[in-house]
């Protein structure tokens, strides 16, 4: 049984001239999926792609919005994790699009969190030389952050996200009631990237967050305000920046560190993408004030905002992390590296964050390897 629509929601446009889109957001929006879908694509058919997890809780009420709009719609189903962000699942993505007769004229429906939209979207980039492609997140972290935007991926044996392309939805549904089904853990990861933006450019925003911590996590309108907020952010930084040449990658507040983190611990349930952008986030900020240019009391203020969500802000909390060489060599391979020189996203207030480049190697390694002393 899906949720209907419950009072009109918040549309928030990302302006790319003629690949302009919309992002919806509200409870219950999955209802009205078809609808959309059928008034931008008229005559279209659709392929869903979704996780095993995602299909049991969505799928049905995926495919009777878009019957109900005369969609005829194929499903192709992967496992859950990050591991299906994969050259061997986006093959057989690949391979279902095709078998399934989807045309150029005709769209792939991405239902499912981070993992699903970048895989499918990377599927919809490549396959017939590009489809279009609508973004149904299902997480909290995939309906603030990688569902808008178009970077669309999948990991190598190097890192996370090496392998992939800019391509952007043509619409992005956000259902905020398909989050009462999403685990505590998962929801935690997702926060993390709502505080990514009060940090990096509002601090009026962390404020809010701050006193309304609670409201957020009991879901409601608090939450529905989080979730707006931090897509109009993206919005804006994507529709100054859409390739990441200057602004965007202050979107990465935390993710040089994240990324090493995730990688060093296989890309799996031992600990989740907003999990690592959290503990990323905390030794940046931390980074940043044993460099000069944080105060320590707002280094500290991050730490504890993080601590009070349940997200890990110490090494330590994070079983079997390598040594600092090895953390160093995973970092090299970050996507912001130029000509070898590493760049971080460091603070200098809350809500000021900025693009530090040529970072020195050797003082990253120094401090790496005190904060690997608390595990």
């Amino acid at each position: 049984m899906t949720t209907p629509p419950q009072s009109a929601p918040e549309i928030v446009n990302v302006a790319l001239g003629a690949r302009s889109y919309d992002i919806v957001i509200g409870r219950g929006e999955i209802a009205t999926l078809g609808a959309r879908a059928a008034a931008l694509k008229p005559g279209a058919r659709a392929a869903i792609v979704t996780d095993d997890t995602v299909a049991g809780l969505h799928l049905h009420a995926t495919e009777a919005a878009l019957a109900a709009a005369g969609i005829p719609a194929s499903r192709i189903t992967v496992p859950p994790g990050e591991a299906s962000k994969s050259f061997a699942r986006l093959e057989e993505v690949c391979e279902a699009l095709i078998a399934a007769r989807i045309e150029r004229g005709d769209m792939v429906i991405a239902l499912g969190g981070g993992v699903v939209g970048d895989l499918a979207g990377f599927a919809a980039a490549t396959v017939r030389r590009g489809l279009d492609c609508i973004q149904v997140p299902t997480t909290l972290l995939a309906q603030v952050d990688s569902s808008v935007g178009g970077k669309t991926a999948i990991d190598s044996r190097h890192g996370k996200n090496l392998i992939g392309a800019f391509h952007q939805p043509v619409l992005v549904v956000a259902d905020t009631a398909v989050l009462d089904t999403l685990p505590l853990r998962e929801f935690r990861s997702g926060y993390a990237e709502v505080v990514k933006y009060g940090l990096l450019g509002d601090a009026a925003f962390f404020a809010w967050l701050d006193a309304n911590l609670n409201e957020v996590f009991a879901g409601g309108p608090a939450r529905e305000h989080a979730i707006a907020v931090s897509c109009q952010m993206k919005a804006d930084i994507v529709a100054r920046d859409e390739r990441e040449s200057g602004d965007r990658a202050l979107l990465n507040l935390g993710h040089t560190f994240g990324h090493a983190f995730e990688a060093a611990a296989g890309f799996s349930e031992r600990l989740l993408h907003g999990e690592a952008v959290a503990l990323g986030m905390a030794l940046a900020a931390e980074f940043s004030a044993r460099a000069g240019v944080l105060a320590p009391g707002a280094s500290e203020r991050v730490r504890r905002h993080l601590a009070a969500a349940g997200l890990p802000v110490d090494c330590g909390g994070v079983e079997g992390l390598p040594d600092a060489d090895r953390l160093m060599e995973l970092m090299a391979q970050d996507k912001k590296v130029k000509r070898g020189k590493l760049t971080f996203i460091l603070l200098r207030d809350i809500g000021a964050a900025y693009i530090a480049s040529d970072v020195d190697a050797a003082m990253v390694r120094a401090f790496l390897v005190e904060k690997l002393k608390d595990q």
